[in-house]
C-alpha cells in the first residue's frame, strides 16, 4: 500500500492520458454503468425498480456532465 503522501495506485488513472481521452473513457463508463443498472431494474419489484431507476438517473447526469465537459475540451493537434 502506499504511503500517506503518495495518491493510491490501485485507483490511479494514468497521468499520460490526455484529458480528452479520460473524460472520454468516464462518459463511455457511466453510460455503460447506465445501461446496466436499467437492464437490473427491470428485473425487480416495484419498489426496488424505483430505486435502482433512480440511481440509473443520477448515473445519467454524471454521464452529461462529462459529456459537457467534453465539449468544452481543446483538441490539441
Amino acid at each position: 500500500m502506499a504511503s500517506t503522501d503518495e495518491p493510491e495506485r490501485m485507483y490511479l488513472a494514468n497521468p499520460k492520458y490526455d484529458m480528452e481521452s479520460l473524460l472520454a473513457n468516464a462518459c463511455e463508463t457511466l453510460g455503460s454503468a447506465s445501461e446496466m443498472l436499467n437492464n437490473f431494474a427491470a428485473t425487480l419489484d416495484n419498489s426496488r425498480r424505483k430505486s435502482a431507476l433512480g440511481i440509473a438517473q443520477v448515473v445519467m447526469l454524471a454521464e452529461l456532465a462529462v459529456n459537457q465537459a467534453l465539449d468544452k475540451v481543446e483538441i490539441k493537434p
